[in-house]
């Protein structure tokens, strides 16, 4: 498996954090996982599609090009052939960029990008296309910028979610809104309509891929990394952390310190979390 990301160029960075390619000519039939990081995807799947094990217990192919809403649980895939995958990873206050209102809807789903636009899956399609070729983003940057350019975005969300990450989550969404100078409900409602969670919903989020950071680069103990993140205690942190990724935080410890070059289910995982598929974290 291989997996890089290639941060967005300079011009699009407020909507776009960045580009990333995973490939696999020979993959293994784990159902693989990725977990919730409060940031939308456009998704190229360009070999054979993944399938994807839903909460409900159903398994259905993913589409070609689709659109990766916000995710309040773990995401499960199992690559059936070749993986040929690139993504394009949306900043917070950019989620609406391809489905607009109705963003809030689509929490949890992933749904075919030619239904929430016909002409932007296009273009996205075929530059996704050129850039695997061509083996540089450059095709899909530019689709981007044209998308962008006419794409306004929400000042106060854009503060909103950068002190959220500035305080890795450990922030109470009331004083969010007064440092903000907002109601408490224009705030949630305007953080809703742009980023397609709660801001209570991406906090825990933030908190979490926080947590598994620091499980993964530091070799302290669950507990005092819980301590560090905010959370009362580790039984909450290990609640938290089951209902985010499905596995307790013991697994979740082995899988990122012990098994960084096996063929371990949570490898993936493991790869999104440090932002490449070996070497330590970025």
């Amino acid at each position: 498996m291989d997996y890089r990301e290639r941060p967005a160029p300079d011009d699009l960075r407020r909507h776009v954090q960045c580009l990333w390619w995973l490939r696999d000519d020979a993959p293994g039939n784990d159902v693989q996982v990725i977990y919730p990081d409060g940031r939308c995807e456009l998704l190229a799947e360009l070999g054979v599609p993944l399938y994807l094990h839903g909460a409900d217990g159903r398994i259905r192919s993913d589409l070609p090009f689709c659109f990766a809403a916000q995710q309040c649980g773990p995401i499960r895939l199992q690559a059936v052939g070749p993986v040929s995958c690139i993504g394009v990873r949306l900043q917070p206050a950019a989620s609406a960029l391809i489905a607009g209102a109705r963003l809030p809807g689509l929490c949890d789903q992933a749904p075919d990008l030619y239904t929430l636009d016909a002409f932007f899956a296009e273009t996205f399609s075929a530059a996704a296309r050129a850039s695997a070729v061509s083996n540089t983003p450059e095709p899909l940057w530019q689709v981007l910028r044209d998308r962008c350019a006419s794409f306004a975005l929400d000042e106060r969300v854009e503060q909103a979610v950068a002190q959220l990450d500035a305080m890795e989550g450990d922030l109470r969404i009331a004083e969010l809104a007064r440092r903000l100078g907002m109601s408490l409900r224009g705030l949630q409602s305007r953080f809703l309509a742009a980023v397609g969670m709660t801001p209570k919903e991406y906090a825990r989020v933030r908190r979490l891929q926080a947590f598994l950071r620091t499980l993964d680069g530091e070799t302290m103990t669950i507990a005092t990394a819980a301590a560090r993140h905010g959370y009362s205690d580790q039984a909450h942190a290990t609640h938290d952390l089951v209902r985010w990724t499905g596995v307790t935080p013991a697994r979740l410890v082995h899988a990122l310190r012990d098994d960084r070059g096996s063929d371990n289910a949570l490898r993936l995982a493991a790869a999104f979390v440090r932002g490449t598929s070996d070497g330590p974290l970025l």
